[in-house]
């Protein structure tokens, strides 16, 4: 049980710095003796000192003999700062308890052997689970090296995105559009279709009263049908990055280069943009996240590639009727009811007396 409770408290502080750290995971950490916390500490962003030395810093000399609890496990290697490992045991630790193993293959194991000889008290695996989820993106990416994609829609009670005239302003009220914000800039970057950009001409960024981290922009456009004029392409307020292929016009490559944006050019047979091809190429580039706000043929073509992480859908109480008004996926999509994919590990949460929000894991 005081596991558990300290262990919480880790988490906590390693969740509040969600949207900072990436390609790093989050990270919390709390040194416990006699019953007090004596340091506590999260990784703040990537080459800044983890979180176990910012706890270990705080607690000072009444880290000999004390317990530190770690969300994930203490790293054991030379990156861009010291193993956290070494520091713990230089710092006369006592007893370490943490949530999850690193699945990066250069720490997996090591850090906690690296403990154990140095003759430290270790437990594995408090708070485990949740311990996961906090970090489903860091894990996703060590694992596969592809960015984690979760789909975002916004749709009426009766699955509509828009009218039949294609108004959508606002499906969703203010609180729910203030979430959206949130989770741009929790993403390393966040993608739409061309038909959004002409029809909406988005600014696709977080926006907040202060200063915050912006993700990078990307439009999905096979034959490079952005205006020029977009503001995306003019506001210089993040990265934009167009994805195409050989079917776009050359010259038009060349002016969205003039501009500042980098076009991408990734085909396959039909002339379309393959999105695994795509996501692999995100990942090479240090994309570890990806927010999809598109429409219908772009949610469909996520679907089909099977390559949807998370589902945030937020449902507004309202309907609108129209047998030609858009759903929230488009695409051939599946041909009997028993293939359809069944959504797990769902949250339901009142956002307002009007909104509902929806979150799940897809299962492939």
């Amino acid at each position: 049980m005081q596991d558990t409770h300290y262990m919480s408290i880790a988490l906590q502080m390693a969740r509040g710095t969600k949207g900072q750290t990436s390609p790093n995971p989050l990270v919390g950490a709390v040194v416990v003796k006699d019953g007090n916390i004596v340091g506590l500490g999260a990784h703040l962003r990537a080459g800044e000192p983890h979180a176990e030395v910012h706890a270990l810093r705080m607690a000072g000399e009444k880290a000999q003999g004390a317990t530190i609890y770690v969300t994930l496990e203490p790293c054991s290697h030379h990156g861009r700062t010291p193993p956290c490992a070494e520091a713990i045991i230089h710092a006369g630790i006592r007893r370490v308890v943490i949530a999850v193993t690193d699945p990066n293959p250069l720490v997996s194991g090591r850090g906690v052997a690296i403990l154990r000889e140095a003759g430290i008290d270790v437990t594995v695996g408090v708070l485990e689970t949740e311990a996961k989820r906090l970090n489903e993106v860091f894990f996703h990416y060590i694992s596969t090296g592809l960015p984690f994609v979760t789909v975002k829609t916004a749709s009426t009670l009766d699955g509509k995105v828009a009218t039949s005239t294609g108004h959508s302003r606002w499906i969703t009220g203010e609180k729910a559009r203030e979430e959206v914000h949130l989770l741009r800039t929790q993403h390393d970057a966040i993608l739409v279709g061309v038909n959004t950009v002409i029809a909406d001409d988005p600014a696709l960024t977080a926006r907040f009263d202060v200063p915050t981290r912006q993700p990078v922009r990307i439009v999905l456009d096979s034959t490079c049908r952005i205006p020029l004029t977009a503001q995306l392409l003019r506001d210089q307020k993040a990265p934009t990055w167009i994805i195409t292929t050989q079917a776009s016009s050359a010259e038009k490559r060349a002016q969205l280069a003039e501009l500042g944006a980098k076009v991408i050019i990734v085909d396959d047979r039909h002339n379309q943009v393959d999105i695994q091809t795509m996501l692999g190429y995100l990942g090479k580039e240090g994309i570890t996240s990806l927010l999809v706000e598109g429409g219908a043929a772009v949610n469909g073509a996520f679907l089909t590639a099977k390559a949807i992480q998370k589902v945030i859908s937020y449902i507004s109480l309202k309907m609108v009727g129209g047998q030609d008004a858009p759903t929230s996926f488009g695409g051939v999509g599946v041909e009997r009811m028993e293939q359809a994919i069944i959504v797990k590990e769902t949250e339901i949460e009142r956002l307002s007396d009007t909104d509902i929000r929806i979150t799940g894991y897809p299962d492939w």
